[in-house]
């Protein structure tokens, strides 16, 4: 028998299939009951989700969603991976089993297969003894299990959103007003509306024929395997980046509490930002060996709690407190205003998951009011939390607004200990997208392949260990990522990949808008990178 999946996956032959045409005959489950020929072709795996990277899709799931299977209003956890449907065509289908993909070398153009068909009726399966069914096992192939599930509702879609739009860059807003003055808040709003329309295009895209399920699909659709490949590279350099803002932000936040901390090794004298950046990368270390990264993802489920915490305790300390420290508050900032442009941009880098949260939205005309919702919550933490937060520390205001609070207010120390706690269960879940694309080039067979899969996430996160020592920049890194690849993310490449896929069939009034996005957004990426860079290079010269 011939597959054109790699031969040491799992496979079995899949008596779901029977078991979903007897539900849908019975007309039990109306959702389901679709049986056409037409949907029935539509439902056989897309040459999208055949090329590199397969990982994708999995692990930007686990990445960008909040499970939350027992909070009834909120509906069902999208963490499992669904098929593709589209509105115009109302194809819904159910996976009934718990699905692994296998992390070997993917070809970046996958042959037609003479046996598509075939695989339509398989599904990857995990090694249960129990299944009545034949199995080729090889356990060097298989990474995290991932939950099947049913279809996210509107609540838990809006969870997913704002999960992924409200970071760490919250912290870092004050200190964009600060680099750019009150002008700037007009700038977020600008960054705010044209998201909220290129994260509509997005979902256009995705309609735009089946099989399109992420952004690299999208890409793919609409640049050929070039585009694909370049966006994902994209997408898992800014995943790799942020990675970097994490440690530097543990370290920054600790040294705040413990200041006096070192340690002398063999005549190597550790201060305590060197010290707990140690710290926090043997923590994080063993996170990112995990190959079932569900349980993280429930406990990351509260960053959305965290950032809720972390900006209560500035409201509450500016307003009941009334903490304020004198200090000159600017307009506009012209020498410092392309920083404020990065900061700005960063707020807005969820496009990465927006493709995940449509493709696993129950019902997915409602993901315009998703995004609406998620947009207008996200944009009115990020206005607040810049005001008041400017209003207290002005142009003493530091890259996170933790640093400002005094150490002595109970509300400051659960600020910092809340932004210390939250990045240790972020860290692997995005470093691991980016560990499990590399793992899929990899042409290993047998048990070595998990040697090489540990030394791979290893070399990762020392890696962002050592560029995070020597640049422990937080504001700057978070402009520069927020420069160099949100603005690609966010605004660029949705509007090119709008216009390359419905090219010929759209207004002018739409072609305008997305030429003005791609301008706006290639104009602040030149600023905002060089600007960026700069500054970093004279920190570090200086």
């Amino acid at each position: 028998m011939k597959h054109s999946v790699s031969d040491t996956s799992f496979y079995v032959d899949s008596d779901e299939e029977d078991e979903e045409k007897h539900i849908n005959n019975d007309g039990e489950d109306s959702d389901y009951s679709i049986d056409s020929n037409e949907n029935q072709q539509l439902r056989k795996p897309s040459s999208y989700s055949m090329q590199w990277p397969q990982s994708y899709r999995q692990s930007m799931d686990l990445y960008g969603s909040v499970p939350s299977p027992s909070i009834g209003f909120l509906g069902a956890t999208s963490l499992s991976r669904l098929s593709s449907s589209f509105i115009s065509s109302s194809l819904i289908r159910r996976q009934h089993t718990t699905e692994k993909l296998p992390p070997v070398r993917k070809p970046l153009l996958q042959p037609e297969a003479d046996d598509h068909s075939r695989r339509s009726s398989q599904v990857l399966l995990p090694p249960l003894g129990t299944r009545k069914s034949s199995l080729r096992k090889d356990a060097s192939q298989v990474y995290h299990e991932i939950e099947s599930a049913s279809q996210c509702t509107f609540g838990q879609a809006v969870l997913n959103g704002i999960n992924a739009l409200c970071g760490i860059g919250i912290l870092s807003i004050p200190y964009a007003v600060k680099e750019g003055g009150w002008v700037g808040i007009g700038l977020l709003l600008i960054f705010a509306i044209f998201s909220f329309y290129t994260g509509l295009l997005l979902r256009y895209c995705l309609d735009s024929e089946p099989g399109l399920e992420t952004y690299p699909d999208i890409g793919q659709a609409a640049f050929g395997t070039v585009g694909r490949v370049i966006i994902s590279i994209i997408l898992y350099s800014e995943l790799y980046v942020s990675c970097i803002d994490y440690l530097i932000l543990e370290s920054d936040n600790l040294s705040s509490l413990f200041p006096d901390a070192h340690l002398s090794l063999g005549g190597i004298e550790l201060n305590s930002h060197t010290l707990f950046a140690v710290f926090a990368t043997f923590l994080v270390l063993p996170t990112v060996w995990l190959r079932d990264l569900r349980i993280l993802s429930y406990i990351s489920a509260g960053g959305v709690l965290a950032s809720l915490v972390v900006v209560g305790c500035l409201f509450w300390a500016g307003l009941i407190d009334n903490i304020a420290i004198p200090s000159q508050r600017s307009t506009l900032n012209l020498a410092t205003f392309p920083v404020a442009m990065g900061l700005y941009g960063f707020c807005f880098s969820g496009h990465a998951v927006f493709p995940n949260i449509y493709s696993a939205m129950k019902n997915r005309n409602q993901f315009p009011a998703v995004l609406l919702t998620c947009f207008g919550l996200a944009t009115t933490l990020y206005v607040g939390v810049a005001v008041i937060g400017y209003l207290m520390f002005g142009d003493n205001t530091l890259s996170q607004y933790t640093l400002n609070m005094p150490q002595s207010l109970v509300v400051s120390k659960i600020a910092v200990w809340t932004t210390v706690v939250n990045p240790f269960t972020k860290y692997a879940l995005s470093m691991t997208p980016v560990a499990l694309c590399l793992e899929e080039l990899l042409p290993i067979k047998d048990s070595k392949f998990y040697i090489y899969s540990i030394l791979i996430r290893t070399a990762l996160v020392l890696s962002t260990f050592l560029v995070g020592l020597s640049i422990p920049f937080f504001g700057l890194v978070i402009s520069f990522i927020g420069s160099l690849f949100t603005m690609f993310v966010s605004l660029i490449i949705p509007c090119a990949c709008f216009l390359s896929i419905w090219r010929g069939r759209i207004s002018r009034f739409q072609v305008a808008s997305c030429i003005i996005i791609i301008a706006v957004g290639i104009v602040a990426s030149a600023i905002g990178t060089y600007s960026s860079v700069t500054k970093i290079i004279e920190k570090l010269v200086g």
